[in-house]
């Protein structure tokens, strides 16, 4: 199968006041539950015996942050933005996105308890080079004629409500993901790709290539937050896990569900395609937690 490529999907993390379910610290101290999973959604195999998703405290990864013990979920931020927060009683954890965008050093988040206290959890961001592929392409792919260039602003506009998403975590969720579809990773996360000189924004997910038609599944119980046809990504579908943990699959030859869908794990969501700015058929399969893309093959086994 030929190499494909696609343009590094055009996100960037939407601005706090924009919110089609909850950002508000108020709402979410409140209890507001938005999104709740039947159990029967749950899970889709046995309890992995590692951890999900793997700690790498780096621009584009993951930390995993103790909070200690407390009879009620703590509630997390960094800056405005929710952070999912997973445990019980005896242990809580949050977990944080970390953006590509992150300059290495001393970072932190603010903790909230039940009774309002406050405090101020820090990390450090370790540096990470990833690497950098140049590429000669025909111009009309890379510069964006002024029709293009509007229809990518509205597009954006949109997509940055759908990634304000959050909702209540699902309790207990093991979060080790299914590959959402078999075949060769053509490009990794991370990749910086410079086309005709021009340097373009870290590629933003995980490309998959497979043959046109290819099934693809959801990799984790979740619901359809949106499906539609965009100018870089093609045919699209989000899917929320709760938490603030979304997930999304592009260049799609067709779409199987509708918003407020419930899918289970391995359930089918849409078919391998080359819609959208690519050059052939693959799957770009992006997470973001807490608005932040992060690379997926931390939710995977190997």
């Amino acid at each position: 199968m030929p190499a494909s490529f696609s343009h590094p999907t055009p996100l960037s993390p939407p601005p706090s006041s924009v919110s089609p379910v909850v950002t508000r610290r108020s709402a979410l101290l409140a209890g507001m539950s938005l999104l709740t999973f039947p159990a029967s959604h749950l899970a889709a195999a046995t309890a992995p015996s590692g951890v999900w998703p793997k700690a790498l405290e780096v621009p584009g990864g993951i930390a995993r942050l103790p909070l200690g013990p407390a009879a009620e979920r703590p509630v997390a931020f960094a800056g405005d933005v929710p952070v999912l927060v997973l445990g019980d009683a005896a242990e809580w954890t949050a977990l944080l996105g970390i953006a590509l965008s992150a300059e290495p050093g001393e970072a932190s988040i603010t903790v909230q308890a039940a009774d309002g206290t406050q405090r101020q959890l820090a990390y450090t961001v370790a540096a990470k080079q990833y690497r950098e592929q140049h590429l000669k392409v025909e111009p009309r792919t890379v510069d964006l004629s002024p029709e293009d260039q509007a229809r990518y602003e509205r597009e954006r506009a949109h997509q940055a409500v759908v990634m304000a998403t959050f909702s209540q975590p699902v309790p207990e969720a093991p979060l080790r993901m299914q590959v959402p579809v078999p075949g060769r990773r053509s490009s990794s996360f991370g990749l910086r790709r410079v086309f005709n000189g021009q340097a373009r924004n870290p590629h933003s997910g995980m490309d998959i290539a497979a043959a046109t038609g290819t099934p693809v599944v959801a990799p984790l119980p979740g619901r359809v937050i949106d499906t539609g046809d965009y100018f870089f990504n093609g045919n699209t579908v989000w899917l929320d896990h709760g938490g603030g943990l979304l997930s999304m699959y592009c260049h799609l030859s067709a779409t199987n569900v509708q918003p407020g869908d419930m899918l289970k794990t391995g359930e089918r969501l849409g078919a391998v395609g080359a819609t959208g700015r690519v050059t052939g058929p693959h799957l770009h399969w992006g997470v973001m937690l807490n608005r932040t893309m992060v690379d997926p093959a931390l939710f995977l086994a190997a």
